[in-house]
C-alpha cells in the first residue's frame, strides 16, 4: 500500500474521530440538532423544499430511512410539509424559521469551533484546506454519482 494513501486513511480516520461539531456542554443542553437533521435541513436550505424521494437520491439513502429521519424533523417542528411550489404530486418539506434558527445556531457553533482550532493558521493556509477538502468531496461525489450543491465564490468560473 503506497505510504501516502495510508497517511491519507490515518488522517481521514482521526478526522471523523474529531468533534468539530457542537461541544458535549452544547449537545447536553438539547439545543443541538441531530446529526442527519443537520445535513438534511442544509440541503434543503441549499435547494429549497425537496420531497422525501429528492432527499434520498440526493444523499443516496434508502427512502426509509430519509422518512424516519424527516419524520423526526416534522415532529420536532423543523419542517413542515407543503404542496409542491412546482405542481407535483409529491408534497415537499421546507424548513420551518424554528428549523432555521436552529440550524443557524448550530452552524455558528461549528464555525466558532473551526475558528478556535484554526487560530494559529493563516488565512492563505485556511482557503488552501477549504480548497483540498472541496476537492476530495467532490472526487468523492463524482465517484459516487451525487453532488452537493455550493455556493458561488467570488473569483469562480
Amino acid at each position: 500500500m503506497p505510504e501516502d494513501l495510508q497517511d491519507v486513511e490515518r488522517e481521514l480516520m482521526l478526522l471523523a474521530r474529531h468533534h468539530v461539531l457542537p461541544s458535549s456542554t452544547y449537545k447536553r443542553s438539547g439545543r443541538t440538532l441531530d446529526r442527519s437533521a443537520y445535513l438534511l435541513l442544509s440541503r434543503i436550505e441549499v435547494e429549497g423544499p425537496m420531497s422525501i424521494g429528492q432527499l434520498a437520491d440526493a444523499f443516496a439513502l434508502d427512502v426509509s430511512t430519509v422518512n424516519r429521519q424527516t419524520a423526526a424533523m416534522l415532529q420536532a417542528g423543523l419542517v413542515e410539509r407543503i404542496p409542491d411550489p412546482d405542481g407535483g404530486v409529491a408534497r415537499k418539506l421546507a424548513i420551518t424559521p424554528d428549523g432555521l434558527r436552529r440550524l443557524h445556531d448550530d452552524r455558528g457553533v461549528v464555525v466558532g469551533s473551526l475558528a478556535t482550532i484554526l487560530a494559529d493558521w493563516s488565512d492563505e493556509d485556511r482557503r488552501s484546506l477549504a480548497e483540498i477538502l472541496g476537492r476530495f468531496n467532490i472526487a468523492c461525489e463524482r465517484l459516487n454519482d451525487y453532488a452537493w450543491p455550493r455556493p458561488a465564490r467570488v473569483g469562480d468560473h
